[in-house]
């Protein structure tokens, strides 16, 4: 199990090796690149608990969830990059994938970036919250660590057959289009500047649809990556929660992962990946009735907006590349008590939500207590920035690192380690409201983050 002397170690390592690496990282001569993809079914099998085990479990699957992930060779260490059809993977889950894979590819931990698309219908890992959980007898599985591990074990085996397919990457491009009718924000403030209304992922309340979009990211942005005019990746990020619908027991990538299967279909050799921004304030209830018709809709506007931002693509040769992470510390809620949340694990008559979710308290808790770190890292490509960030973070967040370099392309996934739960603004905490009842840490959380992603976004600017 992963621990601070091993995280010291590994830090250590990649700073030296930072210090050790070629010229062509500080852009004083263009590097030789090469690239592969890589992809996993991840789906649960029949049974298996979804989203931490507090709604119903697989019965049946309307399409798979994978595990797609990009592998770049010529930039010092291997870089990973992977996107997860799992609604979270938290603390030392996370820690275990991007040690797993960084084994896998030659590399260091830091070196590895997992992020989560969060469809619900779908594994939320919390190793620590299991051993709790699985503990009390009257209690089910928040999941089946045989079935993590061998998903992990297939993704590092795919991972290492594709480190023997690497082409040239000699191109990157970057393209945005506007998403019309998906992201809406969640939170509406009443007179007393406290949240009085609540917008979810998908809503039944003609007053919910009337109300106006607020703050969001509409914009759709893609990063492809070329050998010569072969386009051997996109990347797409966009900012909204990715449910149409949930909680029937049903397998599912749900419409922004239906949008990336069109795409996929149509160019099989283009390894096509799909990236949840900064969507902890931001979901589809404004346009979205929880119905199939409207998942049916919902996968069209995101297919038009992948299109639509592939359509306005520039290319430019790669001149520079770099890799750079930042490692930040949250202070955990100053209500976290270890013996209080262990009642309510224990609390017989509270609902399944209430029971787990202390468990998931309970394993941040401990984290914080051996300070093991959050990574945020960066790939920076010429003018272009892919930025990875932690847990359902506010939108504020990913349009702070576009306003800190207004003259780069940041394109923003969140939902990588998911231990700290919402990651809301400092502001937000006094507005109350879902998100920051279930935020981890406290509002100190927003000078970490800012600091620290305000410092990748900045580092090549």
């Amino acid at each position: 199990m992963f621990d601070r002397r091993q995280f010291l170690h590994t830090s250590l390592s990649t700073a030296t090796a930072a210090l050790l690496a070629p010229q062509f990282l500080l852009g004083a001569e263009k590097p030789t690149l090469k690239l592969a993809s890589f992809r996993v079914d991840v789906s649960p099998p029949m049974d298996h608990p979804l989203c931490g085990g507090w709604i119903k479990p697989v019965v049946g699957m309307d399409d798979p969830e994978e595990a797609i992930g990009l592998v770049i060779t010529g930039a010092g260490a291997p870089i990973v990059i992977v996107a997860v059809d799992w609604t979270g993977i938290l603390n030392q889950a996370h820690q275990r994938w991007r040690q797993v894979l960084a084994q896998a590819a030659g590399t260091t931990p830091e070196r590895v970036a997992v992020q989560c698309v969060h469809q619900h219908n779908a594994l939320f890992v919390c190793l620590e919250a299991e051993q709790i959980v699985s503990a009390q007898k009257d209690l089910p599985h928040t999941v089946l660590v045989d079935f993590f591990e061998k998903s992990l074990e297939q993704t590092a085996h795919a991972l290492s057959a594709a480190m023997k397919q690497l082409r040239p990457v000699t191109h990157i491009a970057t393209g945005q289009a506007k998403v019309e009718k998906v992201a809406g924000n969640r939170r509406f403030l009443n007179e007393k500047g406290i949240v009085g209304d609540w917008r979810g992922s998908a809503s039944k309340n003609p007053v919910h649809w009337e109300l106006p979009e607020g703050l969001i990211d509409p914009w759709l942005k893609t990063v492809a990556f070329y050998d010569g005019e072969t386009k051997l990746a996109a990347c797409h990020y966009y900012a909204t929660h990715p449910m149409s619908y949930y909680g029937d027991g049903r397998v599912s990538s749900d419409f922004v992962g239906l949008a990336r299967k069109r795409r996929q279909a149509e160019e099989p050799n283009c390894a096509h990946l799909y990236f949840t921004g900064c969507s902890g304030n931001i979901a589809a209830g404004k346009y979205n009735n929880g119905t199939p018709e409207a998942r049916v809709q919902l996968t069209e506007r995101i297919y038009a907006g992948i299109v639509g931002s592939e359509q306005q693509l520039t290319k430019q040769a790669i001149e520079s590349i770099v890799w750079q992470t930042e490692n930040v510390l949250f202070t955990p809620r100053a209500s976290f008590n270890e013996t209080a949340l262990m009642e309510q694990v224990l609390n017989k008559d509270a609902a399944l939500a209430n029971r787990i979710r202390p468990a998931m308290m309970l394993g941040w808790l401990r984290r914080c207590e051996r300070k093991e770190p959050i990574v945020l890292s960066a790939l920076h490509i010429n003018s272009t920035t892919l930025l990875h960030l932690p847990a359902e973070s506010f939108v504020e967040y990913q349009l702070r690192a576009q306003a800190a370099a207004p003259q780069r392309f940041v394109a923003t996934a969140a939902y990588g380690d998911g231990g700290p739960w919402y990651i809301p603004p400092a502001e937000a905490y006094p507005q109350g409201g879902y998100e920051v009842s279930v935020a981890f840490s406290e509002p100190t959380v927003d000078a970490a983050m800012t600091g620290g992603l305000t410092k990748l976004a900045t580092a090549q600017g």
